[in-house]
């Protein structure tokens, strides 16, 4: 059935200790019910920040001038990806800026079938990659992608066009949303929450898109303004604190309106709270997606302002993380994909 747009509006709209516990602690029965208490881990790549893209809001937009661009070589992006199988990572994240040329789309592919030649397979590969021909998805599920992440960031039409130049349309997200289900790929989205003339109704709105698109997991987290954008008027004002607890209303409501996504606990949440990634599992989420890109390259992948991580060692992460997974009640599912149930009974399977 679907969700009531109110009753979402309602949980967003939570203030107070005692309320947002509340709202948490519910989210969190619903994840032990529909998809438990596993938490996945993603080793996230971010193999280049060169981007044809000019969004507003994001640090690596092609008109910033402000930093070198990257692309990271295939024997380098092999080695991260034989770190993270020797860790016993499940999966992989591909992530980089939007790109459409040939000799991208071909490189991508063939980093994706020598993953799965180093790994025997074993290395579930979900790419983020912005929006491609139907034809280069399906060459990239062919060489063995099986997830694909693209967030649209907010469903209402007139903010996304204050969001972005006038050639990026947002009809062309839903169309690439339509090629990827078609290829047949678990297919995930996502917003971004506190973004300027964003209402809770809005928001609401987005997950009620959510659902009706019947995606399989989400990917969002809270607005942090960056100062090489024309949004840099923000950054002074920002309050990370109310922009941690709208991420994580966020994250408890998608999970009760949605049930059996699967939801990431963003970066983005440990940009604002040392215990970001943690407080997001207790709200509903369960994907992390720990950075095992180089840390060289690093901070030339900076969305938004204050990305943790910059230079922390990978090796290091996974303890910590599974330490503090094990703490709350939960366990890491080394060795596995985790695909998302929704995706599964999607298919009717």
């Amino acid at each position: 059935m679907r969700p009531n747009k109110q009753e979402i509006i309602d949980m967003l709209s939570v203030r107070g200790e005692g309320e947002l516990n509340a709202l948490f602690a519910r989210a969190y029965e619903v994840k032990k019910k529909y998809v438990g208490t596993t938490v996945y881990f993603r080793g996230l790549i971010e193999i280049s920040n060169i981007c044809s893209k000019n969004c507003y809001y994001c640090g690596i937009r092609s008109e910033n001038p402000n930093f070198p661009r990257y692309s990271i070589s295939m024997d380098e992006a092999l080695q991260e990806a034989k770190w993270a199988f020797d860790q016993r990572y499940g999966s992989l994240v591909i992530q980089a800026g939007e790109r459409i040329d040939t000799q991208w789309t071909d490189f991508i592919a063939e980093l994706v079938r020598k993953i799965k030649e180093m790994s025997s397979g074993k290395l579930g590969i979900t790419l983020s990659l912005g929006e491609q021909t139907e034809e280069t998805y399906q060459k990239w599920f062919d060489a063995g992608a099986h997830r694909y992440l693209l967030r649209v960031e907010t469903t209402n039409r007139e903010l996304y066009k204050k969001l972005h130049p006038a050639d990026h349309r947002f009809e062309d997200r839903l169309l690439s949303l339509e090629r990827l289900r078609k290829v047949g790929y678990q297919t995930g989205t996502g917003v971004m929450v506190g973004l300027p003339g964003q209402s809770i109704e809005d928001i609401a709105d987005d997950i009620l898109f959510f659902y009706d698109q019947d995606v399989d997991m989400l990917g969002m987290g809270p607005y942090i303004p960056h100062q090489d954008t024309p949004l840099n008027h923000l950054v002074e004002a920002f309050d990370p604190t109310e922009a941690f607890t709208l991420g994580l209303k966020l994250i408890a409501a998608c999970r009760i309106a949605l049930k059996d996504v699967n939801i990431a606990a963003s970066t983005a949440l440990q940009a604002l709270h040392p215990q970001g990634r943690e407080r997001g599992l207790l709200a509903g989420a369960n994907v992390l997606m720990p950075n095992i890109t180089d840390t060289k390259y690093r901070e030339g992948y900076q969305l938004y302002e204050g990305k943790p991580g910059i230079n922390e060692n990978a090796a290091q992460v996974v303890q910590e993380l599974q330490r503090s997974i094990e703490s709350i009640g939960e366990t890491v599912g080394f060795d596995q994909w985790g695909d998302p149930k929704h995706f599964f009974r999607r298919q009717g399977q």
